[in-house]
């Protein structure tokens, strides 16, 4: 039993961290925090694992309960994420990051305005928690690892993606040190190519979804009953 559940963590933390994978996020988190302060960068870093860690949780729980309520497929789930993605990676081809930033000579400075708070909360939601870290992927990686009846493997898998997590924190924060050795200019250039990165991947979620809303389909058609020939 407990050497089962240790191979279900590790396969656990193998499946989350391909595909949460923590490296390739950091180069976006570069990109949409550049020129905030430091104290609005680690609070971003923080909520964005602390949202994704409770996203997961949430799905391995009650995940299929929650997709029966509302009706929702995983195939709409990666239609959604992906135009979502795809959309920020556009915004990120123009040049853009984060919606606000506090430049770095008021870091002595505590109090944010309502519009940095705000801001930095939308960048850590959308897209760094979901669905860069917490993707229509890993939700439904989540879901199928939980499906055990032993209440022991779901909260191995939930585990399993804290540590993810927790790697993906330890990559955020240490993301400054980079910027530092790149200059402006060269994450200027980072920040485009990582749009065109971003905005590929969005395409390839919605793409994903079609096929599988496709091949829904027609399962569908094809388990209705033939029409006797008149």
């Amino acid at each position: 039993m407990f050497q089962d559940a240790i191979a279900f963590g590790l396969t656990c933390f193998a499946g989350y961290f391909a595909i949460a994978n923590p490296l390739a996020n950091t180069p976006v988190f570069i990109a949409l925090t550049a020129g905030d302060r430091r104290s609005v960068r680690l609070r971003i870093a923080r909520d964005s694992v602390l949202i994704a860690l409770g996203v997961v949780i949430l799905f391995s729980v009650a995940g299929k309960l929650i997709f029966e309520i509302f009706g929702v497929t995983m195939a709409a789930l990666r239609i959604a994420g992906g135009i979502l993605v795809a959309i920020i990676g556009y915004q990120m081809l123009q040049g853009h990051s984060s919606g606000v930033h506090v430049p770095e000579e008021v870091e002595g400075n505590d109090d944010l305005p309502p519009e940095v708070l705000q801001a930095q909360l939308s960048v850590a939601v959308s897209p760094l928690a979901v669905p860069m870290i917490a993707g229509p992927g890993t939700i439904a990686t989540a879901v199928s690892f939980s499906a055990h009846p032993n209440l022991i493997y779901t909260l191995v898998s939930i585990s399993a993606f804290a540590a993810v997590a927790a790697l993906s924190y330890i990559s955020f924060t240490q993301a400054q040190r980079i910027v530092h050795y790149m200059g402006a200019t060269n994450l200027n250039v980072v920040t485009r190519l990582m749009g065109i990165i971003v905005a590929t991947i969005g395409v390839e979620m919605v793409l994903s979804g079609l096929g599988d809303a496709a091949n829904t389909y027609l399962d569908l058609v094809r388990s209705l009953p033939m029409a006797p020939p008149s």
